[in-house]
């Protein structure tokens, strides 16, 4: 895979200006990254600013905390959708998963899987690994696949810690090749990109991705 197709060139600071927004849009179809990933107020704009290119337009839903109810995460979904999205990142009801019911945890990502695949979207489903114990961990990615998920996700990058190898080691060896990883949060350089993806990420979720791009540029990566 072309290297630059890991990374989804990301911008969900609640600041960001729509100058900000449409430089990241710039820069994807410059490097020609897998994705740009923005919240949802500005899917209409990057969608409409990526026809055209192998760019996709990626949003978050029930971002950051993942405690809003699961009619609300389908709601929000469909809208992204319809504004152009075709990949939606949501954020699991962690407190569920820690109390064990996991039922509430699937159903809520069934729910959005439906909407998202119905509408012939992308389904990644963040975990927030760094509130997980290694169990948790593997339950949620458990969980994700039964829902019919089409990634599991480390991180919103909003709480206490983003992607770790060995959070996305746990994560790959729970899933195997029936769904994709992706490491988000925390990948500044080349080393940190390259330490994820041999543990098992095959996308990574970064607002570094130009930076990160041009340090494997220099060394003779494509």
């Amino acid at each position: 895979m072309k290297f630059a197709k890991y990374f989804d060139h990301t911008l969900l600071k609640p600041d960001a200006t729509e100058d900000q927004v449409r430089q990241v849009i710039a820069e994807a179809k410059e490097y020609d990254f897998a994705s740009v990933c923005i919240n949802p107020y500005w899917v209409s704009m990057t969608a409409e600013e990526l026809k055209g290119t192998t760019v996709n337009t990626c949003t978050v839903i029930g971002f950051p905390l993942g405690a809003t109810s699961t009619v609300s995460k389908v709601a929000e979904t469909a809208q992204a959708i319809q504004d152009g999205a075709n990949e939606v990142d949501m954020v699991i009801n962690i407190g569920e998963l820690k109390a064990g019911h996991n039922d509430a945890v699937q159903r809520d990502i069934e729910h959005v899987a439906h909407t998202a695949h119905g509408a012939g979207a992308l389904l990644k489903v963040i975990i927030e690994a760094c509130l997980l114990t290694d169990e948790e961990i593997k339950r949620a990615c458990e969980l994700s696949m039964a829902a019919e998920a089409d990634f599991v996700k480390t991180s919103t990058g909003f709480s206490t810690g983003g992607a770790t190898p060995h959070d996305v080691k746990i994560m790959r060896d729970t899933v195997g090749d029936k769904l994709g990883v992706k490491a988000s949060g925390g990948v500044h350089n080349l080393a940190e990109a390259e330490a994820v993806i041999a543990a098992g990420a095959n996308r990574i979720g970064a607002s570094a991705s130009v930076t990160i791009l041009k340090e494997a540029q220099a060394n003779g990566k494509d």
